[in-house]
C-alpha cells in the first residue's frame, strides 16, 4: 500500500494535546465521583490506566481514530492497509515508549524530527509498528 496524505506535525501534535485535554477531564471526572475533589494528589495512576486504554483500544475499535486524532482528522494506518489491531497498539505504544525511555528522550526528539523532514511523515514508532498516520477517511467505515 502506498501511504498517501500523511499526516503533518502540527495536524498529529494538536491531536495529541486534544487527547490530552480528554483524558485529563474524564479523569477529573472520575476523580471526582470517587474521591470528591477534581484531582487527588494521591491517585494519579488512574489517569495512566485510562490514557493507556483510551490510546491502545480507541484505535482498535474506531478505524485508527481517537477522539482528538477524529477532531483534527488524521487516523493511524497499517502499511498493509489491514486495520490496526491490538498487537500492532501495542507496537506502537508500549514497544516505542520504551525505546524512546531507554534514549532517555532522544528517540522522541529524532521522531519528532523525522515527522517534519521525511516526506512520508512517519516516526520511529511508526517504523516499529509498521504503520503511518493518515488524513484519509477511512474506505469502507
Amino acid at each position: 500500500m502506498d501511504i498517501t496524505s500523511p499526516a503533518g506535525f502540527q495536524n498529529r501534535f494538536l491531536a495529541r494535546i486534544l487527547d490530552l485535554i480528554i483524558i485529563f477531564l474524564v479523569t477529573g471526572v472520575i476523580s471526582k465521583i470517587l474521591y470528591g475533589v477534581f484531582y487527588d494528589g494521591d491517585n494519579y495512576y488512574s489517569i495512566d490506566f485510562f490514557g493507556l486504554f483510551y490510546g491502545l483500544l480507541l484505535p482498535i475499535f474506531w478505524y485508527g481514530y481517537t477522539l482528538g486524532r477524529r477532531m483534527v482528522g488524521n487516523r493511524i494506518v497499517r502499511i498493509d492497509g489491514k486495520k490496526v489491531g491490538i498487537g500492532t497498539m501495542l507496537l506502537r505504544d508500549i514497544i516505542a515508549g520504551i525505546f524512546y525511555l531507554l534514549t532517555l528522550g532522544i528517540g522522541l526528539i529524532v521522531s519528532a524530527f523525522m515527522i517534519g523532514i521525511r516526506e512520508d511523515k512517519r516516526a520511529i514508532h511508526d517504523f516499529i509498528a509498521r504503520t503511518f498516520v493518515t488524513t484519509e477517511p477511512p474506505s469502507n467505515p
